[in-house]
């Protein structure tokens, strides 16, 4: 069963919400982080992307993350952020383009996630790791929380909603993607403890996004609790900041495909190649990518092709290979692209659902790639399916619409 916790909060001043959020570390590069800096000094990624006060080369270096610290502690110091009295859960919501996902902030185990209690559908990278690690280990905080989901329950949905009822957000900003982020406190203790006891009852939670961070937490706990000699349950380098979404308000959208060029082959001939793993027919510009299972578009050579894989050909006992990324990968880009390891072949690039369907059209019709690739989301229930069998899945197979927003809540991890 799941732990699921309040914490003591570091969070903005209300005067400062606003200014302080910002996007989650890893989706702005050194550049646009440097650039968000100098026009908010207020800006939690003064902590996240320290990295922007440095030069490119210097991005992982130790000055980088004891500046992180210490940018910090002078937020703390000059009274933007300030210290809950008292642990708390916190209700977060995200609302954009006409929807709603709304969340508990909290704090998981660490013992969750080496256990499988906590489960991931995705593969780290040892460097994207250690950047991380090196950053909680410098703040001795997690800065920014993973984005968790669990198979919806009613009363946590009803506490939420009771809550978000009596009054309005102690925080509402709008960030620079149109998303407007809520913020409210669950005082009554009563409550905090009858959510603790719910979250007990969850059988599993889930890793929608922020992997990397989840690694790199649970690492960091683990070697605080190690070093400790007064180590105790209590100790909060146990837990992990976390929202915890039901898993009906998450939004996933696909992650499409582009392709550099058609080696060897003419657009008339990769099609009769693909017609042995899929019915091919010509159509006019579907406007959005699939809603059918097992289906992709493509777009190459100026025109539009719908292709619905064989049924014959696909696993639909195997978590993974039913997947249709993964029959994309299996029927078309390997053996008629000859694209054998997604992640590296440079042939391959890959745009979020967040894209418009139209930028995969202009790559194509400006020679940036031969052909574009969308394909059917996968759904929230096919992500659990796959982390329930212990299998990953391929890479680039989601794309979770809003992402967390970074900046509201701060959980420090100290052995004090």
């Amino acid at each position: 069963m799941a732990v699921f916790r309040p914490f003591t909060a570091v969070r903005p001043d209300a005067r400062y919400a606003a200014e302080s959020l910002c996007p989650p570390y890893d989706v702005v590069d050194h550049d646009e982080a440097a650039a968000v800096i100098s026009e908010n000094p207020r800006s939690f990624m003064n902590v996240t992307r320290a990295d922007a006060f440095f030069k490119p080369s210097e991005e992982y270096s130790d000055s980088v993350y004891a500046r992180s610290a210490e940018n910090l502690e002078n937020f703390i110091r000059d009274g933007i952020y300030t210290v809950d009295r008292q642990p708390h859960f916190y209700i977060y919501s995200e609302e954009f383009q006409g929807r709603t996902q709304t969340g508990i902030v909290g704090c998981a185990s660490i013992d969750d996630y080496e256990k499988g209690v906590i489960k991931k559908h995705e593969v780290t990278k040892p460097e994207k790791e250690t950047d991380r690690i090196k950053h909680f280990s410098a703040c001795m905080a997690d800065t920014e929380p993973v984005f968790l989901t669990y198979r919806d329950d009613p009363e946590i949905r009803d506490i939420m909603e009771k809550r978000i009822a009596e009054s309005g957000p102690e925080y509402e900003a709008e960030d620079d993607e149109g998303v407007t982020h809520r913020l409210w406190v669950l005082e009554d203790s009563s409550l905090t403890v009858r959510l603790s006891s719910l979250f007990d009852d969850i059988p599993a939670m889930y890793i929608a996004d922020g992997h990397h961070r989840t690694a790199s937490a649970v690492h960091v706990g683990m070697k605080l609790r190690a070093e400790d000699p007064d180590a105790s349950e209590d100790k909060e380098y146990n837990r992990f900041m976390a929202v915890a979404f039901p898993d009906s308000d998450l939004c996933v959208l696909p992650y499409n495909r582009l392709v550099k060029n058609l080696p060897g082959l003419t657009v008339k001939s990769f099609l009769q190649h693909l017609s042995a793993a899929a019915e091919v027919t010509p159509v006019e510009d579907p406007g959005h990518w699939p809603t059918e299972r097992h289906t992709i578009y493509i777009y190459t050579g100026g025109s539009w092709y719908k292709a619905v894989f064989r049924k014959d050909l696909i696993d639909e006992t195997d978590p993974v290979k039913r997947l249709d990324v993964s029959l994309l990968q299996d029927l078309v880009f390997s053996p008629i692209l000859g694209i054998e390891d997604p992640r590296r072949d440079k042939r391959l690039d890959f745009s979020g659902g967040i894209d418009d369907h139209h930028v995969l059209m202009n790559a194509v019709d400006t020679g940036k790639a031969a052909a574009a690739f969308e394909l059917c989301p996968v759904t929230v229930s096919e992500i659990m399916d796959v982390a329930d069998s212990g299998c990953i899945m391929p890479p680039k197979s989601t794309w979770f619409e809003p992402k967390l927003g970074s900046g509201w809540f701060v959980h420090k991890i100290d052995k004090s």
